[in-house]
């Protein structure tokens, strides 16, 4: 059965929850990357933002909120209706497709980037292709932020190698081992690739994937 990502982030609501406890990881490394931003605009895209919780919980109580340029794109009408409705002067919510690279132009290149929850809804090779595209997103020293589930086979291996070997340096990993999943932070330390019109991924969904094994 497919899923239902309106009722799939009632977990986040849930305290101690896998999904509550990754949230809580991922706005740590959200705010490290602002508090480190220079003085000046920050400029930040996020890539499937469901309800956008991630960035605007941050920005909630965050004194340099009012420096952050943001466009938070995501598919699910209902879902970026709940974002746009909580989101700050100058955070931007758009509906439409965030797997291509022309859902950000205008946005982008940006500071800080997220990629939460994209992962584990897209094939292996997507997500390598996702994390060599991913400077395109990029200024320069740009942060990433991504998330990955952990479950046998553990692809976050894979994916702090590709960030590696794609010019990132890892500020930092978070694993759980209790409830398998994986966020890291990566800064870019190479300079970013012209803009090219380019598709990340293929969003597959969990439910599919794991049907396929």
């Amino acid at each position: 059965m497919p899923i239902d990502w309106q009722a799939w982030h009632d977990e986040y609501d849930t305290p101690g929850s896998r999904l509550a406890l990754r949230l809580n990881a991922v706005q740590g490394f959200i705010r490290d990357a602002i508090d480190r931003a220079p003085p000046g605009p920050i400029r930040a895209v996020s890539v499937c933002a469901g309800e956008g919780r991630d960035l605007l919980g941050v920005l909630a109580g965050h004194p340099r909120a009012p420096d952050v340029a943001a466009r938070l794109v995501e598919l699910d009408p209902e879902l970026a209706a709940r974002a746009r409705a909580g989101a700050p002067p100058g955070v931007e919510v758009v509906c439409g497709d965030a797997s291509i690279t022309d859902s950000y132009r205008g946005a982008a290149p940006a500071d800080l980037v997220l990629v939460c929850g994209v992962f584990g809804n897209v094939t292996d090779d997507d997500i390598r292709n996702t994390v060599v595209t991913l400077p395109t997103l990029c200024a320069p020293g740009a942060t990433v932020i991504w998330t990955r589930h952990r479950r046998p086979p553990d692809l976050t291996v894979d994916i702090r190698r590709w960030f590696s070997e794609a010019g990132f340096e890892e500020v930092g990993f978070v694993a759980s081992d209790e409830l398998f999943f994986g966020v890291g932070a990566n800064r870019l330390c190479v300079s970013p690739p012209a803009w090219t019109s380019q598709r990340l991924f293929t969003f597959v969904g969990a439910d599919t994937l794991a049907g396929s094994g």
